[in-house]
């Protein structure tokens, strides 16, 4: 599946990742947006419950591999996909999939905060009661991204209602820098249970999972973390890997299109806003992952 990068995500300094990859109250709605938009036809569900599809009109670039997200790995006693030699498809990835949602007003940046979430977009979101945050104190925020094929994308995220207007600003940032992202879009409940395939690329936030081997939940639970570009940007801890065909990206002296370093524009845009980089930990490091609270 494409979502074995959630096997990384929220998994906090010297914690394990999990082993996937990332009620309705108050009826308020704010809108932050630097171009007017107008209502868009809220999305549904993927056709698919299990792989996200990936046809619609082409876009320009590299075409992903045909067997992108079907390949499943062999379980290892830790619960993760055996780790391997990243595909020569994948070495440099740079490819962008169709988008999911109406495209944002205008031709630069955009984007729209719908507060609280949508019960339909709820709905197809890993929330479910229990979940450390009030499904009314999330907001669903959607941005346009810059893609690898050098094109204006629309994508989704589900956050945490007080971080939604600083993500916006974040992500802004990234469109100006033209930093590209592959895809964009909200996990689903049943993407935490899919066998490995090591390949996954989504950028997201919000995922209810309690972190493997821990009683707490991670900052992605909370919608107060953000993983970006995953598979660029892999989760390290020894000889471990997520998403596990993502070895290749472990040479970060080999800088290619949609990596996270130090001091470039996503680190740039995340310090902006407060947000600690993974990148920064010291036990292991979580190349992707931003946090409002370093975790």
């Amino acid at each position: 599946m494409l979502l074995a990068s959630l096997a990384a995500c929220g998994a906090a300094d010297g914690e394990a990742p999990t082993s996937a990859s990332p009620g309705i109250q108050p009826s308020t709605s704010a809108t932050v947006s630097s171009a007017p938009v107008s209502p868009t036809t809220s999305p549904t569900a993927s056709a698919s419950p299990r792989r996200p599809q990936l046809s619609g009109r082409p876009v320009l670039g590299t075409a992903p591999p045909p067997w992108l997200g079907t390949r499943v790995l062999p379980r290892t006693a830790d619960g993760f996909g055996e780790i391997r030699r990243t595909p020569p498809e994948l070495v440099q990835r740079r490819f962008t999939l169709p988008d999911r949602l109406p495209a944002l007003p205008g031709s630069g940046f955009a984007s729209r905060v719908t507060t609280p979430a949508p019960a339909d977009v709820i709905a197809r979101s890993t929330w479910k009661p229990g979940c450390p945050v009030a499904a009314g104190d999330l907001s669903w925020v959607r941005v346009a991204f810059w893609g690898f094929d050098q094109r204006r994308h629309t994508g989704e995220l589900l956050v945490n209602r007080s971080a939604a207007a600083d993500l916006v600003q974040a992500f802004g940032q990234l469109y100006a820098a033209r930093f590209p992202i592959e895809e964009m879009r909200i996990t689903r409940l049943d993407e935490l249970d899919v066998p490995p395939t090591g390949d996954g690329n989504n950028t997201g936030a919000f995922n209810c999972r309690v972190t493997v081997g821990a009683t707490t939940y991670s900052q992605h639970a909370y919608g107060l973390a953000v993983d970006v570009n995953p598979f660029q940007n892999p989760y390290l801890k020894g000889d471990l890997v997520l998403p596990e065909l993502a070895s290749s990206y472990r040479d970060r002296g080999f800088v290619r299109p949609g990596m996270i370093t130090a001091g470039g524009p996503v680190v740039r845009a995340f310090d902006s806003i407060g947000w600690t980089w993974g990148g920064t930990w010291s036990s292991l490091k979580d190349l992707q992952h931003f946090s409002a609270n370093g975790r």
